[in-house]
């Protein structure tokens, strides 16, 4: 009986006394210690009553524990969801009742907001605590420590990850076992990872680049992780020289940066640095050339599609690109229609490949959209390829922002912002920032009769909003640019407001 994806990262495993993770404190866990802990969760999972295809909420804080349930999952046939642990009850009440999660597990800090949430969705709730406490983990720990793994084919939907969709709903990307391990099989050779390599892991895992990227990859080469719970520049630089290779989002870098501590000494054993989530700027990529001497490897990827492009591991990485198609991945650049566009001209990105999800949760009709019927995905991305196949992404058709490599889509914000009293309307936009890539500014045009009081908006959104998708600026204006139809110009709003988060 086999189980595509449990089998190729986990199975192999079991009884290995080589190093899998490495923590803070200096205390170590071996791939057969993480893979038994797996299997007593699986069972943990199957005695709260789920079976195969049921889908598990999980908001929790990053640990070996949090992997250890999500492999427990896939091992069990069990469908997963992480959600980030900044979302606010209001943000999860919406994915647990769209997924029809029958559990949430949850750390014990956000038990009793998230009790009601449970219960208006008709799941169980279970705690587990990042120090291995909670009721999940003591009936863990009470389980046998052996679990047969439930078939599953490749196609069988291993993940739900939630993305922001063009009406400010989130849309469930399916994720299949084998979009999952195609992607991860081919980085893996692509950026030349071995048993001998130790990748520094600060980021999260509730994210494709920290848990379908970072740690699956580091899965099937068998190496070891660094695995810090948060991104801190102090303890990145205390854990840089026993690494091998780092994954960050470009904030990573930038304030790497701004450490004097960071030298081409310090990295002299780093082999690999990886930036995605969200564009690099071309200053940083010099500037962490000529302080470290390497040269940091871009890539691209989406939530429905994990990477896509890679920079090369040996060869030309130029800054502003994000490289070639990865094997196996077919990429065009296409008008509306999906015809493919000369080479050097800017359209759609479209991508097609074993790493491209099977469709939206729920969601034919938003499938049907952006899925072609060649299997070609429509990221909503523009970009352009040259002549020599490197692809460089020029913007976004959609209105999407991209803050510290996570999404926000403006609808969000801007319904709730037009709820509150003293707005008549906004506009949400993403401006460059040197820190996050991306920064959230609003733009607000008062009510007639009054202004808002800002420090009540800013409350207001932060009592429903996660941390990052708050804005960083918000600024009042007596109306928004409008063109002919009547539609604001949120281009207009972009170039006047580009330089308001300048160096």
């Amino acid at each position: 009986m086999a189980n595509h994806l449990f089998d190729a990262l986990f199975a192999r495993h079991t009884g290995s006394d080589a190093v899998f993770l490495r923590l803070p404190d200096g205390h170590v866990q071996s791939y057969g210690a993480f893979v038994t802990s797996a299997q007593r969760f699986a069972n943990a999972l199957c005695a709260h009553g789920l079976k195969p295809g049921d889908r598990m909420a999980l908001q929790l804080e990053k640990s070996p524990e949090m992997l250890a349930l999500i492999a427990g999952a896939i091992a069990a046939g069990i469908v997963f969801l992480p959600l980030n642990s900044a979302y606010t009850p209001t943000e999860i009440a919406y994915f647990v009742q769209d997924s029809g999660a029958k559990l949430l597990v949850c750390d014990g800090r956000f038990a009793e907001p998230l009790t009601p949430v449970a219960a208006a969705s008709g799941a169980v709730l279970s705690v587990l605590n990042a120090d291995g406490s909670g009721d999940l983990a003591d009936l863990a720990r009470r389980m046998d420590r052996a679990f047969s793994p439930v078939e599953r084919a490749p196609g069988d939907l291993a993940g739900l990850l939630y993305t922001s969709g063009t009406t400010g709903r989130s849309k469930g990307a399916m994720l299949s076992h084998d979009n999952l391990l195609s992607n991860a099989r081919v980085l893996t050779d692509c950026w030349h990872f071995t048993e001998r390599d130790v990748l520094l892991h600060a980021l999260p895992i509730f994210h494709t680049h920290g848990l379908f990227v970072a740690t699956n990859v580091a899965l099937l080469a068998g190496c070891s992780m660094i695995f810090l719970p948060r991104f801190e520049v102090g303890e990145v630089i205390r854990q840089l020289p026993g690494a091998t290779a780092m994954m960050g989002v470009p904030t990573f870098y930038t304030r790497l940066l701004d450490e004097p501590r960071l030298t081409a000494d310090l990295v002299r054993g780093v082999r690999l640095f990886v930036s995605g989530s969200a564009p690099l700027l071309g200053e940083t990529h010099e500037r962490w050339r000529a302080r470290t001497g390497h040269t940091i490897l871009e890539r691209y990827g989406l939530t429905e599609t994990g990477m896509n492009t890679s920079n090369p591991y040996d060869g030309d990485r130029r800054a502003g690109t994000v490289g070639r198609p990865l094997p196996g991945v077919e990429l065009k650049i296409c008008d509306a229609q999906g015809r493919a566009l000369p080479r050097g001209e800017i359209g759609a990105v479209e991508v097609r490949g074993p790493n491209v999800f099977s469709g939206y949760w729920n969601m034919p009709e938003k499938t049907r959209e952006e899925l072609r019927a060649n299997g070609f995905f429509v990221t909503g991305d523009l970009g352009r390829m040259d002549d020599t196949g490197y692809v460089t992404i020029v913007g976004r058709s959609k209105d999407l922002i991209i803050s510290g490599g996570f999404n926000i889509y403006p609808k969000e914000v801007e319904l709730l912002l037009d709820a509150l009293p003293g707005v008549l309307e906004s506009a949400v936009i993403g401006v460059p920032h040197p820190d996050f890539g991306e920064a959230v500014v609003a733009v607000i045009v008062p009510a007639s009769d009054r202004a808002p009081d800002l420090d009540a908006v800013v409350d207001e959104l932060g009592r429903n909003l996660a941390r990052f998708k708050l804005p960083k600026h918000i600024e009042l204006r007596d109306e928004l640019p409008r063109n002919a139809m009547g539609k604001v110009q949120k281009n207009v709003l972009r170039d006047a407001l580009r330089g308001r988060f300048r160096a």
